[in-house]
């Protein structure tokens, strides 16, 4: 086995009261992908701090192999001092660094570089942060919420940046699309401790399932051997003395076990307070649109929304989902088009940005609205402590300022104020920023069980898929179209993932087409004869699926053969050569992808017309 490039030893920390940190031993090899989970709360941030060397534990060790270069991406990153986006990437690179890797990372992750730091949004703040992190090409790469406030494009673009790279990774996420693609071994911190599987995300929750299943038992087992002793301490026969005398230790000791035990955390209550039964008819919206600065935001965009739908709207930042959800819910008017909305709607939604909140206020203020210490929930009081308790926080937590909470704590805030709001329509914006993966499964739990309508704006891939009914995307120049099922299925129906270059092939496949109409003096109507593919371009349609089925297997190929931690050591020709091939075969499939991306859309877009 290769040795470690970082190794942790015997690591403790505690911040008063309970231990957040007991005994954790952690090691991370070269080429490594390590998925850290844990529930909100209990130390992972804190632990990939002290594996990046930022904070001191109260004991232990922490070894790092001699020149291995590590990059530690934090949830909100520090500008200060910077004047542009370029600016602050650059001061990331070190002696020997590729210079313009850092223009070119920004680029990619769709920033231009003359950006200033201090306006930027948390989106376009992520991405900075990615690009720092990314341009020095390090050994170890540790990510705390890199998908955080990134739109689709950006998580699949950043995952499959991630998946070419072959340096190790730790990764703490709520994605568990992200997770499950990048992982090979999961390191769960539970109670202060890590348990470690040399396997990926996927196989997580059943592991954590059964550990958990196994330590209930032991439980039982335990508390049945400490009645069956209390039973004999007060009612066996008497022996010797020192039989007697011994079998009253092992109960105290048997005692003290069961006390020292640290129980899992509760589950949340998640539970929406539902105003009366909204008409089937939610909303009817026909040939709506709106035009900014003369770019077409939804351009005569129809859909009809009845009770019990749940929708989700996708796509990148900037292609105006905020736009739509604010027309559909009757936020801004539209430009054009009607929209007429059922009877008996009720409201509730969730504020992505959490600006409603106060970050000086406390807990219980927030909940109550500074209002007493009770919260109306479905028109009865109940006592703030025990809303709290519902959502994971502790009594002790009642007076706690909001702005020391953690990011996943204010989002149990604002899911716990939105809630208590009695609704038959719930418009959530980024409810999963954030939560932990319990907390995710309770909130699933929760809208499948919600008898009203739900629309949500969404990236979390695997969230769409398990919520939604159908989904809403852009198709370029303010084309939005709805598809049946969830985020998978949208994607086979479209036949091309969510891109920038999607969205924008669109665009440019129109604009093409009327300029080879302008230069032929005719104008546009809707009469007028179709753009035909040519035979060129229908020979690359049928036959670049088969290009990019090889060169995907190729890849897989290079990657088996690269996956040998040693290979560099035998045979430092083959691990060239077989370096060298990997990266031909992933640029000619980007080549082949977008090619072929650009002329099934032109195609889909000549079929429309």
């Amino acid at each position: 086995m290769a040795p470690p490039l970082i190794q942790l030893k015997d690591i403790a920390l505690t911040f008063g009261g309970t231990p957040l940190l007991s005994g954790v031993e952690l090691s991370v090899s070269a080429g490594e992908r390590v998925c850290l989970i844990g529930r909100n709360g209990s130390g992972k941030s804190t632990l990939l701090k002290i594996v990046a060397g930022l904070v001191q534990p109260d004991r232990g060790s922490r070894f790092v192999q001699p020149g291995a270069t590590i990059r530690y991406l934090p949830q909100e990153p520090d500008f200060e001092g910077f004047s542009t986006t370029l600016s602050y990437v650059e001061a990331g690179l070190h002696a020997g660094d590729e210079h313009y890797q850092a223009a070119y990372l920004l680029e990619q992750l769709g920033l231009h570089g003359d950006e200033d730091p201090s306006h930027l949004s948390g989106g376009e703040a992520r991405r900075a942060a990615l690009a720092r992190m990314l341009a020095p090409n390090p050994d170890i790469l540790l990510l705390d919420e890199p998908t955080n406030h990134l739109d689709l494009t950006t998580i699949e673009w950043l995952e499959a940046d991630l998946a070419a790279r072959r340096c190790a990774l730790v990764i703490i996420s709520h994605d568990r699309r992200f997770l499950t693609n990048l992982s090979r071994a999961t390191a769960w911190l539970d109670r202060g401790q890590i348990r470690q599987i040399d396997r990926g995300f996927a196989d997580f929750e059943q592991w954590r399932d059964d550990v958990l299943a196994e330590e209930e038992r032991d439980q039982h087992k335990l508390d049945r051997k400490i009645v069956a002793e209390e039973h004999w301490l007060r009612y066996g026969v008497s022996g010797r003395r020192k039989r007697n005398v011994k079998r009253l230790g092992n109960l105290f000791e048997l005692r003290e076990q069961r006390r020292d035990y640290r129980g899992t955390a509760g589950s949340a209550n998640l539970n929406a307070a539902e105003a009366e039964k909204s008409g089937k008819l939610i909303i009817e919206a026909k040939g709506i649109g709106r035009v900014y600065e003369d770019r077409k935001i939804v351009d005569d965009f129809s859909i009809r929304v009845q009770r019990g739908d749940r929708i989700g709207i996708v796509g990148p930042n900037g292609a105006g989902k905020t736009t739509l959800i604010n027309m559909l819910t009757g936020a801004a008017p539209p430009d054009s088009g009607t929209i007429r909305f059922g009877v008996n709607i009720e409201m509730a939604t969730l504020d992505q940005g959490r600006e409603s909140l106060d970050p000086k206020s406390t807990l219980a203020e927030a909940l109550t609205g500074g209002r007493g210490d009770s919260v109306m929930v479905n028109g009865k009081p109940k006592h703030v402590v025990s809303y709290m308790k519902d959502f994971l926080f502790a009594q002790e937590q009642m007076r706690t300022p909001l702005e020391v909470l953690s990011g996943g704590e204010r989002g149990r805030v604002m899911l716990a104020r939105s809630l208590a709001k009695p609704s038959n329509l719930l418009v959530l914006d980024e409810p999963t920023n954030d939560l932990d993966l319990e907390t995710l499964d309770v909130l699933e739990e929760m809208l499948g069980d919600y008898e009203g309508t739900v629309i949500l704006v969404s990236h979390d891939r695997d969230f769409l898929d398990r919520v939604v009914t159908s989904v809403i995307a852009p198709e370029g120049a303010g084309r939005w179209v709805e598809y049946a099922g969830g985020y998978s299925d949208m994607l086979k129906q479209r036949g091309a993932d969510l891109t920038r270059a999607a969205v924008k092939a669109v665009e440019t496949a129109k604009a093409d087409s009327a300029k080879e109409a302008a230069a032929r003096g005719e104008k546009p109507a809707a009469g007028a004869a179709k753009r035909k593919l040519n035979f060129k371009e229908k020979h690359a349609l049928d036959t670049l699926p088969k290009t990019i089925a090889k060169l995907h297997a190729e890849i897989a190929k290079q990657h088996r053969f690269l996956d040998d931690p040693n290979l560099y050591a035998k045979d430092r020709k083959k691990f060239d050569t077989a370096s060298a091939a990997l990266s031909a075969a992933q640029k000619e499939l980007q080549i082949a992808e977008d090619q072929w991306l650009e002329l099934e859309l032109l195609r889909e877009e000549i079929e429309s017309a």
